[in-house]
């Protein structure tokens, strides 16, 4: 089989600008190109301040900046990519389904289907497909079948290649993945993807499987990571009866080597792209084939997970003497974790509709996220008019500004910075008594004590 000597990836989001970055940083031989429809996306992915990336990934910066312009390209001009790859990653988006069949549930498959009717509209000559968007399982079929049926002779091989990053830890994931998987049935097709990886990653960690196997292991690895997070969380609540730290029965679990310290940190709850995402489409599989035990066992790692950002906000009320009417609250971090400006699914979106249902008056800090992401989250949910968000919420540049009169600070997001505040100057501008509720239990409980802090954290 040729060489690939140009790669074309469809969807310059989370997935697919830091992963061709670095398939382009790593391949300096192959030209490889991002399209996407959304102009100002494709703008800031092009701006000579890499600073201004759309994506904020630590480390990203400097690998755009080496194979940009030099192997690495951002274009809205998606027939011609194309027309000219010769393997076409698939990196769009593939959110819950908002109507119909499969609501709440299901992936909404539209914007895949949309890639495949255009690559098979346009192509001239033999490609390979790659799925990179997390997909439920059998979609290579769909998408076969869509690309088959065109009718202008052109052979399609389709491989499934799903991402495993972490965001925040994206750019060292990609570098130095746990394992990189490709699914398929065409042998040649999958050899030549294993060795646009291989450029970097050893032969031992590229895994290939069949496609059903590769579609469903992506589902599945979320799951067992987001099921870890419930658990604790879980515990979290029973620790805080009981009289236990969970901290230390983390720790104290962690340390047994069949089950590891990874994912046993009690927070607020997880958020992100994918865990809720991938859960409720592995619930509306095992549905759809009538596997009610099966379905019911996953979307409880779910309903975990909301109950506890709905507990963490009703803690706040009823400590604060069961009303936070017309009350300051600083919200330390919009962001779902730390070193990322994504906020899809972030338990602070949660936490504060709660609150603003009850008229608190509340002011967000966050360094990464802008006014504008965080007032769209929330007229997303449609709880108020926007006009009440903007009213009852303010997002302010500055943390002290944020705390500055505050009845009490709430931690979302497990920014290092928050650590590293003057807390002996944030308590003499706060409202007496001053509470901090810690959802992520990254601050010093002892030294917020000892400055006369009111302190709650998860767990204890």
């Amino acid at each position: 089989m040729k060489a690939i000597k140009k790669i074309t990836c469809i969807g310059a989001g989370y997935v697919g600008g830091p992963t061709m970055s670095v398939i382009a940083q790593k391949n300096p031989d192959i030209a490889v190109t991002v399209v996407d429809l959304n102009q100002a996306r494709i703008a800031a992915w092009n701006d000579a301040d890499l600073n201004n990336l759309p994506v904020y990934e630590p480390g990203l910066d400097a690998v755009v900046g080496e194979a940009r312009g030099r192997n690495l390209f951002f274009d809205t001009d998606v027939d011609k990519a194309i027309r000219e790859a010769d393997m076409i990653f698939i990196s769009v988006n593939t959110p819950t389904k908002t109507y119909g069949k499969g609501k709440g549930q299901a992936a909404d498959l539209k914007f895949v289907e949309l890639c495949a009717r255009q690559i098979a509209a346009v192509a001239t000559d033999d490609k390979i497909v790659v799925e990179k968007s997390t997909l439920p399982v059998r979609t290579a079929e769909a998408l076969k079948n869509i690309l088959e049926n065109t009718g202008n002779g052109v052979n399609f091989r389709i491989l499934s290649n799903p991402e495993f990053l972490a965001e925040g830890t994206a750019v060292t994931d990609l570098h130095n993945p746990d394992r990189v998987l490709i699914g398929g049935e065409d042998e040649e097709a999958i050899e030549a993807l294993v060795n646009v990886y291989a450029a970097w990653v050893p032969r031992e960690r590229i895994l290939t499987t069949n496609l059903w196997s590769s579609e469903l292991s992506k589902l599945v690895a979320n799951a067992f990571l987001a099921q870890r997070v419930s658990s604790i969380n879980a515990i979290s609540e029973l620790c805080e009866v009981t009289g236990a730290n969970v901290d230390e029965v983390s720790r104290a679990i962690g340390q047994d080597s069949r089950i590891g310290p990874k994912f046993l940190k009690a927070s607020v709850g997880f958020g992100g792209s994918c865990f809720q995402k991938d859960i409720l489409n592995l619930v509306y599989i095992a549905r759809s084939y009538n596997l009610t035990a099966v379905a019911d066992y996953w979307e409880q790692v779910i309903i975990m997970n909301d109950h506890q950002k709905t507990r963490f906000a009703e803690k706040i009320i009823q400590t604060m003497y069961n009303t936070v009417n017309g009350k300051h609250i600083a919200f330390l971090g919009w962001a779902f974790k730390k070193d990322t400006n994504d906020t899809r699914e972030s338990a602070a979106i949660y936490v504060a509709d709660h609150l603003l249902d009850e008229e608190a008056e509340i002011v967000v800090y966050d360094p990464k996220v802008s006014a504008e992401q965080i007032y769209k989250d929330l007229d997303y949910l449609g709880s108020r008019s926007p006009e009440d968000n903007r009213r009852l919420l303010k997002v302010v540049d500055n943390p002290y500004e944020a705390l500055a009169g505050a009845h009490a600070a709430a931690v979302l997001t497990e920014w290092d910075e928050f650590k590293a505040y003057d807390w002996a100057k944030i308590k003499e501008g706060m409202k007496r008594p001053s509470f901090v509720f810690d959802g992520r239990k990254l601050l010093d409980k002892k030294e917020l004590n000892r400055l006369g802090f009111a302190y709650y954290a998860i767990g204890e």
